[in-house]
């Protein structure tokens, strides 16, 4: 973005923030993709997302800035990506990824202003200091399942911490409720589900949710995404997730009335949005549109915001943090360090002339045997990603090794049997060093024009604009993989690419 730009939407800022800003509640999806009416998914259920949608402005080009669990809500909460807040991959069990002391989380600046956080769901990052809510029901204190898909628990929650909140200090709130769906959960408990469609369904030995009326799809009948293969398994995979994502639509629906029956709804802003792609194939631990285009709607209870309206602009999930500052007229502690922008402009008007906007990826791990960091920048029609770790195979996660969609890949290829997908498994692996793509004339993403010559300016501007990205938020990747980050001296202490010689 622009100095010029950057200035406009500073002034335009002094007439959209509220005079009396309230409160925020953020509706976090796991693993969450375009599932829903509101994105012309015409078979998956879930109307209290689409009647959200309706009274929002609707994000049609809103991206994670890295497509894994921990380090996407690390980055939701710093608006810092991964490479920058230190939180390169998972946080739990032998995987004990952190973010880095210094850091400043937006429960944390909040929390110094006399706001009231909360956290109800799956948390999934740390250190606990770095991430504290005044209120915690997360997989800290209970079950996973209990705190993220039991939709009557989650609800029971949130009426406790507003009511906490109404009788203590009544002042302003920042709640975020972080679903556990639709996450796989076969590689864990393989009993309920491929994604835990069966618990709390009723069925038995299942338990039952009170509030879930469970949805179930024919899986004949569903329109594929172009990156999920055609086959049968994949097709009995995606039903399951169906069935998950109208659990969470339903939680969705018993928080909101819960809002609004506390008589909170026209003092908040609510945010939805997921945490990166899909657990399938070239979505989720991808740098590709299926691993980092996110869902997104943000409702203002402002007079004269924009509802039911889509905006195009490049959104980054990094633009939350600055949102939600300018949303309760606080600044970050260490400005500098933050590379979004507030989003609370776009609830009022479409910019009349959009520059050549970009948003960022940064992918390190996953799993700490994951090691295949990525860099990318995506503008409206190009992708530019850097595979640093090129030589190696690409990685797959545990969760979705095991899933039908990926062994049904997996068991074709080794019999030498055709794959009904836009991929094979050897491509999938094998990645060039660069990729580019014209988005516009191939929006999935499957001709690299790397090293075509029609693409050489092409691929500078965007080279550079990466680079200088990485460089402004101390990437300590940047050099890699054909130079060395030092600094060129004591007194100095500039860092410089050193290089390898390769």
């Amino acid at each position: 973005m622009s100095w010029h730009t950057e200035l406009l939407l500073s002034l335009v800022l002094l007439s959209s923030v509220p005079s009396e800003a309230k409160n925020v509640l953020l509706l976090l999806a796991d693993d969450g993709g375009f599932e829903m009416g509101a994105y012309r998914n015409r078979i998956v259920q879930t109307p209290f997302l689409d009647a959200l949608a309706k009274e929002s402005l609707i994000f049609n080009n809103a991206y994670a800035s890295v497509s894994s669990c921990s380090p996407s809500r690390a980055s939701i909460l710093t608006g810092m990506p991964e490479h920058q807040n230190g939180q390169y991959g998972l946080h739990n069990g032998v995987h004990n990824f952190n973010s880095l002391p210094k850091v400043h989380s937006i429960s944390s600046v909040l929390g110094k202003a006399g706001i009231r956080t909360g956290l109800i769901g799956k948390k999934h990052v740390g250190p606990d200091e770095t991430y504290k809510f005044d209120y915690e029901r997360t997989e800290e204190q209970y079950p996973i399942n209990q705190v993220g898909r039991n939709i009557t628990q989650i609800k029971l929650f949130v009426r406790e911490f507003l009511q906490q909140t109404k009788s203590t200090s009544n002042g302003p709130f920042f709640l975020m409720v972080s679903f556990h769906d639709p996450h796989r959960c076969g590689h864990v408990t393989p009993q309920y589900g491929s994604f835990c469609e069966r618990w709390g369904s009723g069925e038995e030995g299942m338990g039952l949710i009170p509030d879930w009326h469970p949805i179930y799809y024919v899986w004949d009948e569903i329109d594929l995404p172009y990156y999920v293969p055609d086959t049968q398994p994949a097709r009995y995979d995606l039903a399951a997730q169906y069935t998950t994502i109208s659990r969470l639509d339903q939680g969705v629906g018993l928080v909101l009335k819960e809002l609004r029956d506390a008589g909170l709804e026209d003092d908040t802003l609510v945010v939805y949005t997921s945490d990166n792609g899909p657990p399938m194939p070239a979505a989720r631990t991808n740098l590709y549109d299926p691993g980092m285009a996110e869902p997104m709607f943000i409702r203002s209870p402002e007079k004269g915001v924009r509802r039911n309206e889509v905006t195009y602009s490049m959104t980054s999930h990094l633009d939350l943090v600055p949102t939600i500052l300018e949303w309760f007229n606080l600044t970050h502690p260490q400005p500098t360090t933050l590379t979004g922008r507030s989003l609370l402009p776009l609830l009022f008007q479409e910019p009349s002339n959009q520059p050549d906007d970009a948003v960022f990826a940064s992918q390190s791990f996953h799993e700490i045997t994951m090691a295949y960091p990525m860099r990318a920048i995506r503008t409206k029609r190009y992708k530019l990603i850097h595979n640093l770790n090129y030589q190696l195979p690409f990685p797959i996660d545990q969760d979705f090794y095991v899933s039908p969609t990926f062994q049904d890949i997996l068991n074709r290829t080794l019999a030498n049997q055709p794959v009904p997908w836009y991929k094979t498994l050897r491509t999938y692996y094998h990645r060039p060093e660069w990729e580019l793509y014209d988005l516009k004339m191939d929006p999935t993403e499957s001709r690299n024009l790397f090293g075509k010559s029609s693409m050489k300016d092409t691929f500078q501007q965007l080279s550079e604009r990466l680079q200088k990205w990485l460089e402004v938020t101390k990437d300590p990747f940047r050099c890699a993989p054909d130079g060395v980050l030092q600094d060129t001296g004591a007194y100095l202490n500039i860092p410089t690419c050193l290089p390898l010689g390769h």
